[in-house]
């Protein structure tokens, strides 16, 4: 008797068109798919944060390293320092300097003060002699002698004075030496300038760097964006401050709210890193999508970058966002 059971390539024709069907309904019911409304834009990319490498000013030695990667850091928190032995022996120098450069000034002072003395003794002098010289009493020669005195006085107390006025430039100078010195010894301490997550420690306790030797890389989890690229159609009607959705691929269950942060002036061809190839081919206009900083600092312990997903931009603000965007975040 023929075989009634069902055919073998029957079977596989019934089971491409069962995971068509549902391919199909995933793609309806998934944000982005078929029906997202036309009043909404989206794009994939990934997961990308501000990160600040701390680098030192200054040549020198890595004296000691406060952090391991991974630890969370608050703004302003020391990381590493540098060894400030030889500065501080130019410090000492500096120093000696300005105490030399006062001790000058005050002699300085004191040879001003006895050039004036000597100053109004010759003119005294002086006018003695004018009047004895009327008088007849002393001769012109001795005149002279006394008016030349004076003049003498006179140079010999701008001199002084000139001294007094290179003194005080001498402090200034070892006071401005103090002062860039003292510089160099506050810029042994390292310290991050944003508040994160240490990324990479780059350099260890007993390294010698030279300037601008980075030690650390900081991950600013508080500037979180995602960059997309949309087509002019769409990037035309897309402005700064746009809210916008993020749909992480790790967590699909959730939508983070995020704004528009950036929009590029003028179109280019979208990097390799875009997985369509047909869209790599057209003019898109760069978009970046930021989340919102007072919204990361109470995940901050969760973010994380390279994490693909899709982000959605609302182009027309009087339209609502569909269900499947509305916002939704983990409680815990």
């Amino acid at each position: 008797m023929p075989n009634q059971g069902v055919k073998p390539g029957f079977k596989l024709i019934l089971a491409v068109v069962i995971i068509a069907v549902v391919a199909l309904a995933a793609w309806y019911l998934l944000p982005g798919g078929q029906s997202l409304p036309g009043h909404i834009a989206s794009g994939n990319g990934r997961i990308e944060a501000t990160e600040v490498d701390i680098a030192t000013r200054i040549p020198g030695r890595l004296e000691s390293f406060a952090a391991q990667e991974g630890d969370m850091v608050e703004a302003g928190q020391l990381l590493a320092v540098m060894d400030t032995d030889e500065v501080e022996a130019r410090l000492a120098a500096a120093e000696a300097n300005l105490h030399q450069a006062e001790q000058s000034q005050h002699l300085a002072e004191a040879v001003v003060a006895q050039r004036e003395s000597e100053r109004r003794y010759a003119r005294a002098e002086l006018a003695r002699m004018e009047t004895l010289v009327d008088r007849g009493h002393a001769s012109r020669e001795q005149l002279d002698r006394a008016r030349t005195a004076a003049e003498t006085a006179d140079a010999a107390l701008q001199a002084a004075r000139v001294q007094v006025a290179s003194a005080l430039a001498g402090i200034e100078a070892a006071r401005a030496s103090i002062r860039q010195i003292q510089t160099s010894i506050d810029d042994s301490q390292l310290a991050t300038p944003v508040g994160g997550r240490v990324l990479y420690r780059l350099a260890e306790p007993g390294e010698v760097l030279a300037a601008g030797g980075k030690v650390a890389t900081v991950l600013d989890v508080t500037d979180v964006y995602m960059t997309i690229f949309l087509p002019t159609a769409q990037a035309g009607r897309v402005r700064v401050g746009s809210e916008a959705r993020i749909v992480l691929d790790a967590l699909p269950d959730y939508v983070v709210p995020a704004e528009v942060s950036f929009v590029a002036a003028e179109a280019q061809f979208t990097p390799k890193s875009v997985e369509t190839r047909s869209e790599r081919e057209k003019l898109m206009f760069r978009v970046r999508i930021r989340i919102d900083p007072d919204l990361l600092r109470a995940y901050r312990d969760r973010v994380k970058t390279g994490v693909p997903g899709e982000a959605y931009v609302r182009l027309d603000e009087g339209l609502a966002w569909p269900e499947s965007l509305t916002a939704s975040l983990p409680n815990d």
